[in-house]
C-alpha cells in the first residue's frame, strides 16, 4: 500500500523489517568491556596501543585537535603529507591521497574516473561502498560471479565497445575471508583494455612480506593501476588512501567530490597512523603470531565440525543459514563474555546468515580457548535439538 506522508513511510519500512527479523541494534562498546572482541578488525592489536594514542595526542598538541579546513584550502598539514608519503612507499606507488574514511575513498574514486559511458565489472561479493560509487557516477555495474574469472571474462568480451572499462574488485572479502586472485584479474582485466581496481581494506597490514597486502609491491601499477586502502583496520586508526600513478592521484585532487569538499583528516589520526606504520615495520612477529591464531582456529574449529568457509585471513565465518540460529549464538556467545558478529542479509543472502568472527594478534591463548569452548557449547546445543538452540 503507498504510503503519502513522512511518517507513515518510516513506521511502514519499520515495520517491515521488524517483521522480517531484520533489526538492527547499536551497542555500546568500551575500551574496558567485559565482551572478549572477536567481532571489530583490529587484525595487529594496534587499536589500544599506547603508543598509538601518545602519537595522536602529541598530534593534536602540535597541530589542533582539527584540521580546520579541505585539503585544498589550507586543511593540509605536513603530517598528511609525510602519511600520505608513507603510504606510497608501503603499497609501491609513486603516489597516495588520504581520505576522511574507506566509503568516501571509493566513492570518490568511481565517481572521478567514471561517468554514465563507463562500463564497471564488479565482484558480485563487493562491499556496498563500491556499489555505491559506480551508482554515484552513474555508470552501471555488471555483476560477475564471485571469483569466477570465466565469467568476468564473458561479461567483457560481451561489451567489447569502445568505453572505457574497470573491473572493480575487493582484495579479501570483508564478509568471507577470501582473497581475490589479484593476477587472474589483472590478466584477464588487461586482455580487455580495461584497468583494474583493488579494496585491500581487509588485506593491508595483515598479507603481503611488509604488511602491504594483497597487492602492495607484489603486483604494479601495470596490473592494479587503482588501489584503495584503509586505516582504521589493521593499522587500528581511522581514514582510508588511494594510491597510483602521478597521473591518478592529481586527477582525484581535481575531480573527487567527497575529497574536495571534506575537512581533511584530524592531525592527531594522520601522526597515530604514521606510528602504526612504525610498529608494522619493526614488529613482524604480530603478523606471525596473527596467522599463527588464525591456523590453529580453523584446525580446531574444523575438528568441531564448525561450518567454516575457505578463509585464511582473520576473518573466519560460520555459515549457520538460519538468521534466528545465528542471533542466538551470538547471545550465548555474548553470556559467556565474547562478542562475534551476527552477520544477515542484506549483508550476506539470504540463508547464507553468519557468525563473523574476527582473530587479532591481541588475542591471548587464554582467549581463543574460551571462543573454541564456546562455540563447542553453541554447536553441541544446536546438534542435539535438531537446529533450535537448547535454552
Amino acid at each position: 500500500m503507498a504510503v503519502h506522508d513522512w511518517a507513515g513511510r518510516l513506521a511502514a519500512c519499520t515495520q517491515a523489517r521488524r517483521s522480517a527479523g531484520l533489526w538492527r541494534h547499536r551497542h555500546i562498546g568500551q575500551p574496558t568491556s567485559a565482551l572478549c572482541d572477536f567481532a571489530g578488525n583490529d587484525y595487529l592489536g594496534l587499536a589500544r596501543d599506547p603508543r598509538l594514542a601518545e602519537a595522536m595526542a602529541e598530534g593534536a598538541r602540535r597541530h589542533g585537535a582539527g584540521a580546520r579546513a579541505s585539503h585544498l584550502v589550507n586543511g593540509h598539514l605536513a603530517v598528511h603529507e609525510a602519511l600520505e608519503g608513507r603510504l606510497a612507499d608501503l603499497t609501491g606507488r609513486p603516489r597516495a591521497l588520504l581520505f576522511s574514511t574507506g566509503y568516501m575513498a571509493n566513492l570518490g574514486v568511481l565517481q572521478a574516473l567514471c561517468d554514465e559511458e563507463t562500463r564497471v565489472f564488479q565482484d558480485r561479493l563487493n562491499h556496498a561502498s563500491l556499489i555505491d560509487g559506480a551508482r554515484l557516477a552513474g555508470a552501471r555495474s555488471r555483476r560477475f560471479h564471485h571469483a569466477d574469472l570465466a565469467d568476468l571474462d564473458r561479461l567483457l568480451e560481451r561489451r567489447a565497445t569502445g568505453a572505457l572499462r574497470l573491473v572493480v574488485s575487493d582484495g579479501v572479502f570483508s564478509m568471507d575471508g577470501d582473497i581475490a586472485d589479484i593476477p587472474g584479474l589483472a590478466t584477464t582485466a588487461r586482455r580487455h583494455g580495461a584497468w583494474l581496481m583493488i579494496d585491500d581494506a581487509h588485506g593491508l597490514g595483515v598479507l603481503g612480506e611488509r604488511g602491504d597486502g594483497s597487492v602492495g609491491h607484489t603486483h604494479g601499477m601495470d596490473e592494479v593501476p587503482v588501489l584503495v586502502g584503509t586505516l582504521g583496520k589493521a593499522l587500528g586508526t581511522a581514514g582510508a588512501f588511494v594510491a597510483g600513478s602521478e597521473a591518478l592521484v592529481e586527477h582525484l585532487v581535481q575531480f573527487a567530490r567527497p575529497y574536495i569538499y571534506t575537512t581533511a583528516q584530524p592531525p592527531g589520526v594522520a601522526a597515530a597512523t604514521l606510528a602504526a606504520l612504525e610498529i608494522l615495520a619493526s614488529e613482524p612477529q604480530r603478523r606471525t603470531r596473527l596467522h599463527a591464531l588464525i591456523a590453529r582456529f580453523r584446525r580446531e574449529a574444523a575438528t568441531l565440525g564448525l561450518p567454516l568457509m575457505a578463509s585464511s585471513t582473520p576473518i573466519q565465518p560460520v555459515v549457520l543459514g538460519d538468521d534466528a540460529t545465528v542471533m542466538a549464538w551470538a547471545a550465548h556467545l555474548a553470556e559467556r563474555g565474547i562478542q562475534v558478529g551476527a552477520i544477515r542479509e542484506p549483508t550476506v543472502p539470504r540463508g547464507q546468515a553468519r557468525l563473523r568472527i574476527t582473530l587479532s594478534a591481541a588475542h591471548t591463548d587464554d582467549d581463543l580457548n574460551a571462543l573454541l569452548e564456546g562455540l563447542a557449547d553453541c554447536w553441541a546445543r544446536h546438534t542435539v535439538t535438531g537446529g533450535e538452540m537448547l535454552t
